[in-house]
This record gives C-alpha cells, sequence and structure tokens, in this order.
C-alpha cells in the first residue's frame, strides 16, 4: 500500500483522556488488584537475596513476552542463554536476550534517577532490537490483523510521534487523582496507540509496565510481569486494545488491565512461596550432607542460574576453577542433592533440577 494513502484511525487524547475511571466495576477490580499486589510487595522479601527473584523472573519475562510477538523459545534454551555472548545467539534466542537486557537497562536507569524518561525507553528499544535509530521517521506503519487487513494506523508525522511521546513521559513522571493502577493501563494503551518505533513496540510496552509499578511504589523490585496473563488472553488484549479506539471503551480496557494484575500477583505469589520452599529444602539438603559444602552464596548461585556452570561458581563465589568444579561435580553425583549435570561437548550445565521444574511447570497454572 502506499504511504500516501495511509491516514491516522484514531486521534491520540490528552492524558489523562476524558473518560469516567472510577465506575463501581473498575472500583471493584482495582481493590482486588490492589491488595494481591500488595501481598506480592509484602511476600517478595522472604526471598534473601531479591537478586534471585529478579534474575529467574524477568527470564520468565522475557520468554513469554517475545511468545506474544510469535517468537517461541524452548524453557531449555531459555535457561541456557547466560551461558552464550550475545554474538552467538541468533534466532529466538537473540530476541529473547535482548529483551531481558533491555529490561536490565530499564530498570538500572530507573535506579539511578527515579525517572522514566524517553531517552532510557529509547535505549531499551536499541538494545532490544539492535539499532542504534529512535522514533519513527517515516510515514507509511499500519498494523494488520492475521488476516492482512490493516485495523490501525498510528501517528504518521515525526513531529507528531515525538509530541505525543513527550507528553506521554511528562504524564508517566507525574501525579493526578487517578489510583496509579488505573493510571498504568492509560499509559500502556497510550504508548501503543502512538507506536513510536520501527519495530518491538508490543515489547516495549509491557517492559513500561513493571517500571511503572516499580516507580510508584507499589513494588520494592520488579517483579511483577504481565505477558504469562496476555498470552492466556491474547485475542482479548489486541480486541479491547482496538475497542479503546474505536468506540472508546476505557472501562473494558481498565478493567482487563486490573485483572490482569490480580492474575499475575496470584501466579507470583505462587513462585515466590515455591522458591522460598526450596530453597529451604536444598539448604536443609546441604548442610545434611555436604556440610562443608554449605554457604548461602553457593544455593544464592544454584537458584539465580537454573542452569548454572563452573564460571559462574568462580566469579559469584570468589574460588578457583578446581574449587568450583568440585563443589558443583561433589553435589551432582549426590543422588540425594536436587542437582543434574548435563555434558553438551566442552560444556558442562549444572541443573537446579526442582527450580527448573517450577519455573516450567508454573506455565500450566491457572491461580
Amino acid at each position: 500500500m502506499s504511504n500516501k494513502l495511509l491516514k491516522e484511525t484514531y486521534n491520540i487524547p490528552s492524558l489523562p483522556p476524558a473518560a469516567k475511571f472510577e465506575t463501581i466495576d473498575i472500583m471493584r477490580a482495582l481493590n482486588e488488584a490492589n491488595r494481591n499486589l500488595a501481598e506480592v510487595k509484602g511476600r517478595a522479601p522472604i526471598i534473601p537475596n531479591q537478586a534471585i527473584l529478579i534474575e529467574t523472573l524477568s527470564l520468565q519475562e522475557a520468554k513469554e513476552s517475545s511468545e506474544i510477538e510469535n517468537i517461541v523459545t524452548t524453557n531449555d534454551d531459555l535457561f541456557r542463554l547466560s551461558f552464550e555472548k550475545d554474538s552467538k545467539l541468533k534466532g529466538p534466542s537473540k530476541e529473547v536476550a535482548m529483551y531481558r537486557h533491555a529490561l536490565h537497562r530499564g530498570f538500572e536507569d530507573l535506579a539511578k534517577t527515579g525517572l522514566i524518561t524517553n531517552r532510557s525507553i529509547t535505549e531499551m528499544f536499541r538494545i532490544l532490537k539492535n539499532r542504534e535509530d529512535g522514533f519513527r521517521l517515516l510515514p507509511g506503519t499500519a498494523l494488520e490483523n492475521n488476516a492482512g487487513r490493516i485495523i490501525y494506523v498510528p501517528p504518521q508525522n515525526a513531529s507528531d510521534i515525538t509530541k505525543h511521546m513527550a507528553a506521554l513521559e511528562a504524564y508517566i513522571n507525574a501525579e493526578d487523582d487517578l489510583d496509579p493502577l488505573i493510571r498504568m493501563a492509560i499509559i500502556h494503551h497510550q504508548f501503543e496507540s502512538i507506536h513510536p518505533y520501527p519495530d518491538g513496540n508490543g515489547r516495549i510496552g509491557r517492559m513500561l509496565n513493571v517500571l511503572y509499578l516499580t516507580k510508584s511504589g507499589l513494588l520494592d523490585i520488579p517483579i511483577l510481569y504481565l505477558s504469562r496473563g496476555i498470552n492466556r488472553t491474547k485475542s482479548d488484549y489486541y480486541r479491547l486494545l482496538q475497542a479503546v479506539r474505536d468506540d472508546g471503551t476505557w472501562e473494558e480496557w481498565v478493567i482487563y488491565i486490573l485483572n490482569l494484575i490480580s492474575y499475575t500477583s496470584r501466579l507470583t505469589l505462587i513462585l515466590i512461596e515455591g522458591i522460598r520452599t526450596l530453597m529451604s529444602q536444598f539448604k536443609n539438603l546441604l548442610r545434611t550432607h555436604h556440610p562443608k559444602l554449605y554457604s548461602q552464596d553457593l544455593i544464592n548461585n544454584l537458584f539465580k542460574h537454573p542452569y548454572t556452570r563452573i564460571e559462574f561458581i568462580m566469579d559469584e563465589l570468589g574460588v578457583s576453577r578446581p574449587t568450583a568444579s568440585s563443589y558443583l561435580e561433589k553435589l551432582a553425583h549426590d543422588t540425594k542433592i536436587p542437582v543434574e549435570k548435563i555434558v553438551e561437548g566442552r560444556n558442562n550445565y549444572y541443573v537446579n533440577v526442582g527450580l527448573v521444574s517450577l519455573l516450567t511447570d508454573i506455565n500450566g497454572n491457572n491461580p
């Protein structure tokens, strides 16, 4: 289709949009979402090393969010990502790895400034897509359905995109009378409608959700990701996104997002409790059967990296290669310890079997 024929199909609104956001149904869903999210915030500290939650859950988010865009990796490939240099990764594995790197960059920037800026968002886009540009400069972008029919045409003019993103940045970092969870639903819709980048907008938009929850103080650490819930209800997600543009049905969209927060919060609580239980069991097994090996740093390593290796033990425990190798070999050869050694060519992987099972099984969980 010629670029000249593309006409914007939705007037990007000022923020907040002129809509009623405090209906009875929204308030009911909002109370439930806030209650569930507060429980996640309160329970997360039971994991002694918070990096364990950040690493394991961000890895799962990278997989789930990429799958929404039909970029599919196996769990086995997912857990091996940490071993490969980015230059050696290809296809879906590279896409997922770059998503994770972009998430981490966004967290780092937020921690430094307390703000979510367009500069940081654009850096996340550059990491995700391995390119050096930013906001779209040329017209011609249109979103199609599976049948190839255009269903939405975002802003086409580069100056309009810049203007809308500047207004969105200001709104993200300001406050108003709306609850932060309602604001998050608005922010997410606004970003997806501006569709500022040539590619990767869906994934960047989903990263913004958890960044905003952390910025707003609803979470102490960024561990709640909505992508698993969106994957379960993908058709509703896209239908309700478009319904706001076509019919102004903000209530249905906001309730959908609030219900996603409740669902994902319950799922995250299951993961937190599961990891806590597994760590406690692992600690008792080490103390009983390998007291000379026991250390919290070793346990943290095995739960931060579902698939670990000698180099990780060396770096994080500050021990020599022979010592690190000895630790892992003793664990892998003891049938009482849930660590399995996998040999592939020159590579040795040491798998935390219980943790991998938990992270894999949660995919079928419907709390």
